[in-house]
């Protein structure tokens, strides 16, 4: 016997991508102040949809950044808990344009996928769940718990003003527990729960050797090149095998265990395919190697270099400046100001004699998460991704940041379940985003059968979990 909210939403699938369209319409580009029109748009549309669907005190909140549209639903009693339905409306750039095969902000339906800025990451996967909530109050007149639903504009610039909104509005965003729409499944083939995020700072350099640019043919060989002396400080950070190799990078990160190589090793992953399809050379890594270089293990990267002359043709210059942009995951016992103490002291000791060195943090860093495995949430969600798909999904961690997990946990002492329909192979961030349309069924089945699991428990369940 079909349930009849389900079987509302797959009758009203041509309506959902419909709205799916119009959403996708308004560039919300949040990093860009010329995208200030599409940002008020989105959150225009969200308002009135969550008022049709239902919602009460369906408003904008704001703590200096981008306003975040917020509702709620608290019919279900006091005894039922509390869940923060999370998802944000804010998307990446389009940029580059030219590899689009249709315009980023008009939806597109080729092969199976719906294609268009910001469709996986995260119009499709916030829609979808809204969308369920919205069809219980249509069928049944009520949800089986209280939902305050929080959607933010800032997630895509590191969630930047999330921590102040949070808790200057902590009256009307306590919960119980955070069930996002953000997060994105692993693969589309396994069922899967993310138990664990890695965290992230980051920090911007930039390396003077003079005063000027100089002329390569009457200072050549005297004067300093900014960056060749970048080039050799960013290569102190890490050696031939590329481990990180600076002092106090890992202080507080727990060694890997063989009890989690071999929890690693039962999972299965094709480690060849990964490295063929994003054209790099074969690894050999096996697959728990693969996967504790992923999710166990912190990284320091450089996500651009760059000064002296860049444009079409040649010049010949001595570049005066260097510029770098560096990023670290981190893993759980890291905290962000050691790690990115630990880097600046490492940089300043290696900076050529000579040059000078200014270093910027760029974000206030998240630390890595890791939610228990008795969380009543995570259980529910398990139950419900089993009945679903036949297959009890498996726990897994993510090489990703999701600023929501931590922010939440440090000022409202909630977890996050991440209930993404979204997959990581879905070229969010890049051209051509795209969303599996058979997400739609498989995420309206499984959100709908979590909501039926946590009908008649209690917010009691939730009181070990909270900090």
């Amino acid at each position: 016997m079909s349930d009849p909210v389900v079987a509302r939403l797959l009758a009203d699938r041509d309506g959902f991508v419909a709205r799916l369209a119009q959403l996708v319409a308004c560039p919300s580009v949040s990093t860009d102040p010329a995208y200030a029109d599409g940002m008020a748009a989105a959150r225009s549309w969200w308002r009135g949809r969550l008022a049709e669907l239902g919602f009460q005190d369906v408003r904008e909140i704001a703590a200096g950044g981008h306003p975040a549209v917020t509702a709620r639903w608290h019919g279900a009693g006091a005894d039922a808990p509390t869940l923060l339905v999370y998802g944000h409306y804010d998307v990446q750039p389009p940029d580059p344009v030219e590899p689009w095969r249709s315009p980023p902000f008009e939806l597109a339906s080729r092969d199976g996928r719906l294609y268009g800025r910001g469709v996986s990451d995260d119009k499709g996967p916030s829609l979808l769940a809204i969308e369920t909530l919205g069809a219980f109050l249509a069928a049944e007149g009520r949800l089986p718990v209280n939902v305050t639903v929080l959607l933010e504009g800032e997630e895509e610039i590191g969630s930047a003003t999330l921590a102040r909104l949070l808790d200057g509005h902590r009256t009307e965003l306590t919960a119980d527990a955070v069930l996002s729409a953000d997060g994105a499944r692993w693969r589309a083939d396994l069922p899967t729960l993310t138990i664990g995020t890695r965290g992230l700072a980051a920090m911007t350099l930039t390396l003077r050797t003079a005063a000027k640019d100089l002329h390569s043919g009457r200072y050549g060989g005297v004067a300093p090149n900014a960056l060749h002396a970048m080039a050799r400080l960013i290569a102190t950070l890490h050696d031939a095998e590329g481990n990180i190799r600076v002092p106090g990078f890992t202080e507080g990160v727990p060694p890997v265990t063989e009890a989690d190589r071999a929890a690693l090793a039962a999972i299965p992953y094709d480690v060849a395919a990964h490295d063929a399809s994003i054209g790099m050379a074969p690894s050999g890594r096996s697959a728990a190697e693969f996967l504790e270089r992923l999710w166990l293990r912190p990284t320091l990267d450089v996500n651009g270099m760059w000064g002296g002359y860049t444009g079409a043709g040649g010049k010949t210059v001595i570049p005066a400046e260097a510029h770098a942009k560096l990023s670290m995951r981190l893993v759980p016992g890291q905290e962000p100001a050691r790690v990115v103490a630990a880097v600046t002291a490492h940089l300043r000791a290696h900076c050529p004699p000579g040059a000078t060195l200014e270093i910027t943090p760029t974000r206030d860093g998240s630390v890595a998460t890791l939610l228990p495995a008795g969380h009543p949430l995570l259980r529910a969600a398990a139950v419900a991704l089993e009945a679903t798909t036949g297959r009890a999904p498996l726990m897994v961690r993510m090489g990703a940041t999701l600023p929501l997990s931590d922010i939440a946990q440090r000022v409202l002492g909630i977890g996050t379940v991440m209930f993404s329909f979204a997959t990581a192979d879905e070229d969010f961030h890049a051209p051509n985003e795209n969303w599996r349309e058979g997400a739609f069924a498989e995420g309206v089945a499984a959100w709908v059968a979590l909501l039926r699991r946590l009908d008649g428990s209690r917010r009691g369940d939730y009181a070990a979990f909270r900090s």
